[in-house]
């Protein structure tokens, strides 16, 4: 008799409960109390401290100096020194670009101990397994410029590149020709180091992931495949514009840059078909590597649109 009443009492308390949490699911609305009663077997949320710590660390993991800081100020080459990873545990891939005021060349220098002067710098702990100069033709784009550099050069030594860069300037009144100042860098730069690869890299364009390797390849390859001028995507199939790249035998087995093209435009196109003249092709990275965003600005006086091109 005692069994039955007991079971009758857990029968009444269970019906019970059963009509508090219905009279709870009614009172303010069904969704609400179920998103209430979920909550008590979930995990607790993050808190506020907490996501703004993981917001931090995805900022940061766009900073393209990020991974340098631990970087030894000492450059220690020797016969022992081993060669760098074949890939850089250094490289974060997408990069954040904006463009603040304010920004001086004393503030890329500072912020690059490492690059000598000229340009020049080698990883400090191991052997570079590749040796890139990159060439800028340049003239009246010196607000551009510091920009590029700022972001260029702890772009190159988060892949661990012993590389150089040259600025090949324009001076005078004369209508710019990017084509030839591109020969020119290339002479200069091969007369003082057996570089592995070559690019030619406008003033005017930032990468944003630095997992596009500045490398050569096999064939001459386009490296500025996707800029946010052109929504991000490959104009047409032979461009070849903003940033390529080139080894010395490339450069030599197309004969170098055409000459005759003065003002802006045209010669990119001229250069990729030398290279299919030449029986190379093109090669370039992927849509989501090979980003690039570019400085607005208007034609510069004496670089008016090419009318020939």
């Amino acid at each position: 008799m005692v069994g039955f009443q007991s079971r009758w009492r857990y029968l009444l308390m269970f019906l019970g409960i059963q009509l508090v949490v219905m009279a709870l699911l009614s009172r303010e609305g069904y969704h609400k109390r179920v998103t209430y009663f979920i909550r008590i077997f979930r995990k607790p949320d993050l808190t506020s401290s907490e996501h703004h710590n993981r917001t931090a660390v995805t900022v940061a993991a766009g900073d393209v100096y990020a991974n340098l800081f631990n970087l030894s100020k000492s450059h220690s080459h020797g016969d022992n020194m081993p060669y760098c990873p074949e890939t850089s545990p250094l490289i974060g891939g997408p990069i954040h670009v904006s463009f603040p005021s304010g920004l001086t060349l004393a503030e890329v220098q500072r912020k690059n101990p490492l690059v000598i002067r000229g340009g020049r710098y080698r990883p400090p702990n191991c052997e570079a397994r590749h040796k890139t100069a990159i060439i800028i033709p340049h003239r009246n784009r010196e607000h551009h410029l510091k920009f590029l550099l700022y972001y260029l050069h702890p772009f190159l030594q988060r892949q661990q590149l012993s590389y150089g860069i040259y600025v090949i300037h324009q001076a005078g009144n004369y209508t710019f020709n990017r084509a030839k100042l591109m020969n020119v860098g290339f002479r200069e730069a091969m007369r003082e180091e057996d570089w592995d690869c070559l690019f030619f890299h406008d003033v005017d364009l930032i990468p944003e992931d630095d997992r596009n390797l500045y490398t050569c390849d096999a064939n001459p390859k386009h490296a500025a495949i996707a800029m946010d001028k052109f929504g991000y995507k490959l104009p047409y199939k032979m461009y070849f514009g903003g940033v390529s790249a080139l080894s010395p035998l490339h450069y030599l087995k197309m004969n170098g840059f055409p000459n005759n093209y003065w003002g802006w435009g045209g010669e990119d196109d001229d250069i990729g078909i030398r290279v299919s003249l030449a029986g190379m092709y093109i090669t370039r990275p992927s849509l989501k590597t090979g980003r690039y965003k570019m400085i607005k600005h208007k034609l510069d006086k004496g670089n008016d649109e090419n009318p020939k091109r």
